[in-house]
């Protein structure tokens, strides 16, 4: 009984071992750490020599720079058959790509707009954009994005540009000249009862906005062709 539990104990004892420790030994665990230290430190200073900027503000082409990187540091960290110095040749053959490409971009619109793609204007004069709603996107983004920048209906947008790096770039119109819009916020956005007259109606999907009596002469939304709508707003920004 006493040779099944040593035996036991051996096993489980090998099992944690294989697990945490694989083939490798102690020893190794300390040029992991190394390897992993200097990766790191090489990291920082490639993105720094690269001039990266937040992640907010990252473009796709940028985001896939850096995987490639992480992709060269991260063998190297804890595999012993791969060497430091091969990775600081991938380091080097991608921040070439990337500063030549970088360069061409700065100097032609066309190469520029292939890696990093182009801005999109979403609102215009305060209804969305409809030539590009076949486009990639969620209006329920838009939404957020225009609600973080204290925007409570559309009427108080004249403009709003999705950036390539994702942010959103908005023109107000000033308070006089604010007009009846599509709200934004979940308790106003909802679909209004019609059997009686809720004043300007909007188009809950484009932000058309028209008068009650001319929605009930025709339904549907004379821009996009779609049938709900929600009650506008006019309210001022409050910022």
């Amino acid at each position: 009984m006493l040779s099944y539990y040593y035996s036991a104990y051996n096993r489980l004892h090998m099992d944690i071992k294989n697990l945490f420790l694989g083939d490798g030994d102690w020893h190794f665990m300390v040029e992991v750490a190394l390897r992993t230290a200097i990766m790191f430190v090489t990291i920082i200073l490639v993105l720094r020599i690269s001039g990266k900027r937040g992640v907010r503000q990252l473009t796709l082409f940028e985001v896939a720079i850096i995987l490639g990187l992480g992709s060269a540091a991260g063998d190297p960290m804890f595999q012993e058959d791969i060497p430091i110095f091969q990775a600081f040749v991938v380091f080097a053959i991608v921040m070439g790509i990337y500063k030549t490409l970088t360069w061409m971009a700065a100097k032609s619109l066309r190469v520029h707009r292939m890696l990093e793609g182009q801005e999109l204007v979403v609102v215009e004069n305060s209804v969305f954009n409809v030539k590009n709603e076949d486009r990639d996107f969620s209006t329920l983004e838009f939404f957020a994005e225009l609600r973080n920048q204290s925007v409570e209906h559309l009427g108080q947008v004249r403009t709003a540009v999705l950036e390539v790096d994702g942010t959103m770039s908005v023109l107000f119109y000033a308070d006089d000249e604010v007009r009846f819009g599509l709200p934004l916020f979940p308790q106003n956005y909802k679909e209004a009862d019609l059997s009686s007259d809720p004043g300007v109606l909007a188009c809950m999907h484009c932000g058309c906005t028209q008068a009650y009596k001319a929605v009930l002469l025709g339904s549907t939304c004379p821009r996009c062709n779609h049938q709900k709508w929600a009650v506008a707003l006019k309210t001022k920004r409050i910022t």
